[in-house]
């Protein structure tokens, strides 16, 4: 029984020994840990996605996050960075003072507020995707370029991109403002805009009014011909612009004219009225005053003349520049001959100076057809005077029918061009495409904003220490069983040893009594080695 005792003490040993070089991963195992810490998890996580939401809620409402709305422009030049009237565009212009105090005078709150408010709405340009691709590229390759006269290649590939959408914030916080006095106000400075965008780019109303409130009659005769026919001029030239950047042919509903039929209104008004209330008075030497009328003559003679020194020597400067002027040229590779070959061409600046000089030989031209009409004015008028009272009944009555006629024009101008730009020309030039609105679903969104990421990375990292404690637990609890089993068979070897102690006293017990009714007898030692081995 000793050896059998033994060798079950040394395999119990060497299974100990062995399991403690094994580390035992059981999927099953920790199938059961996730399943086991499962809900837990779930309380957890809830409990994240609460707090989260909670402490975004308090923040938004707390913060209250600037307003945002997206406008965009679209009309002819907006690309280009510039506005209706060829200048550089500032978006800065939606905020305009004028703007800012109607919106304020709308919605009954105090002006001084418009400062506060100007400050505090900011623009953002939007700028497309392929857009910024094309301009990575084109820059890429410009700057890789490494030929002579590149001026024509950048005018190429210009990648200069002036957003057409703007993203608007109004930081409503900084103005001591609730969020729904704010969205009002914000939606009338947007719409308010619109209006004034109309007002200043539209229809000219400074003109209209400048030549609508001629006071003709505090004026001699022939420098109220001059008047009337310097303001017929320039609203011919207005009426000709806007004739020329209409493509549709444009006729109002309300006058019923296109801008070529008021250019000829205008031209018969000037080229027969005019012209006929002016020969009048040139053939009957018409005055309120003979010598301040000659004076005025001289003096328009050497105005004209001092002009037409200086259009002189501005046209001969620019032809001479224009002569001098070195083109572009394009180095072209590869030809069919195997040979590079140069392409000479016209460059914007040299297109520019052209114009410029045809406009200055049209102007010198008109100024000495002026200086020919006043010196025939002029000698006319030295001859001896012959208008009588009746004459110049007349010509007043003349002037009262022509100026008539003039306010007619200007009222069937303005008519016709703000119905054309705002059909035409401006229909879709400044838009509302977001516009702030005070909703449920925009404070929903803000909250979202900022507890997404939050949210986020706790739930992560929920998730990774359940799985974390389900690994774990798993291979800890499957690594102690062989211990346990280790520990079960000691406990068996040990019962097994004292079971054998107990029947071993129990036989010492039984033989005690047989030694004292015997009487001890010697033996040799053969006998006690039997006994030994028994």
């Amino acid at each position: 029984m000793a050896k059998k005792s033994e060798r079950s003490l040394n395999v119990t040993i060497q299974n100990q020994a062995d399991s403690n070089d094994e580390i035992v991963v059981s999927v099953g195992g920790i199938l059961r840990k996730l399943k086991k810490y499962f809900l837990p998890w779930v309380i957890v996580s809830v409990m994240i996605a609460v707090m989260v939401t909670g402490v975004a809620t308090f923040k938004t409402l707390r913060d209250k996050p600037p307003l945002t709305a997206l406008i965009s422009f679209n009309y002819s030049g907006i690309e280009n960075g510039k506005d209706p009237a060829g200048r550089n565009f500032d978006i800065n212009i939606v905020k305009n003072s004028q703007v800012i105090a109607d919106a304020l005078h709308k919605e009954d709150i105090d002006l001084e507020k418009a400062s506060d408010i100007q400050q505090n709405i900011t623009f953002e340009g939007v700028i497309p995707q392929d857009a910024m691709d094309r301009i990575t590229v084109y820059k890429s390759v410009y700057e890789t370029a490494n030929s002579g006269n590149l001026s024509a290649a950048q005018a190429m590939l210009d990648v200069t991109f002036y957003p057409t959408q703007y993203k608007v914030y109004f930081d409503y916080d900084e103005c001591n403002m609730t969020k729904k006095e704010a969205v009002q106000v914000f939606n009338d400075i947007l719409e308010g805009f619109n209006d004034y965008f109309y007002d200043l780019y539209g229809y000219n109303k400074t003109l209209g009014t400048s030549v609508s409130t001629i006071d003709y009659k505090s004026y001699d005769y022939s420098e109220a011909v001059d008047l009337f026919r310097s303001n017929l001029k320039i609203l011919s030239k207005y009426v000709k612009g806007l004739a020329a950047n209409d493509n549709t042919q444009f006729r109002s509903n309300k006058t019923g004219l296109t801008f070529n039929d008021l250019a000829q209104s205008i031209s018969t008004v000037s080229n027969l009225d005019l012209d006929k209330i002016s020969s009048y008075i040139d053939i009957n030497n018409i005055t309120k005053d003979k010598e301040a009328t000659s004076a005025y003559y001289q003096y328009r003679i050497d105005s004209l003349n001092r002009e037409k020194d200086a259009l002189t020597e501005r046209l001969a400067t620019l032809t001479d520049t224009i002569a001098g002027y070195q083109k572009d040229n394009i180095l072209i590779m590869a030809t069919e001959n195997g040979a590079n070959s140069e392409l000479t061409t016209n460059s914007g600046e040299y297109d520019k100076l052209i114009e410029r000089k045809d406009s200055v030989a049209s102007e010198l031209a008109e100024t000495k057809q002026s200086i020919k009409y006043y010196e025939q004015r002029k000698e006319g008028l030295d001859k001896a005077t012959t208008s009588t009272p009746a004459m110049m009944e007349k010509v007043e009555a003349d002037f009262e029918v022509l100026n008539t006629r003039l306010q007619k024009l200007i009222e069937d101008t303005q008519i016709t061009a703000e119905e054309y730009y705002e059909i035409v020309e401006f229909a879709h030039a400044y838009n509302i495409l977001v516009p702030p609105v005070n909703s449920q679903v925009d404070i929903v969104k803000s909250i979202v904003g900022h507890a997404k990421l939050r949210l986020v990375i706790f739930e992560a990292l929920a998730f990774l220490v359940y799985m974390a404690m389900a690994f774990v637990t798993s291979i800890k609890d499957e690594n102690a069983k062989p211990v346990a089993v280790a520990e079960d068979d000691d406990d068996d070897y040990d019962d097994d040893i004292d079971d054998e102690d107990e029947d071993i006293e129990e036989e010492t017990e039984e033989e005690e009594p047989e030694k004292e009714e015997k009487p001890v007898k010697k033996t040799s030692g053969t006998n006690k080695n039997k006994r030994r081995k028994k």
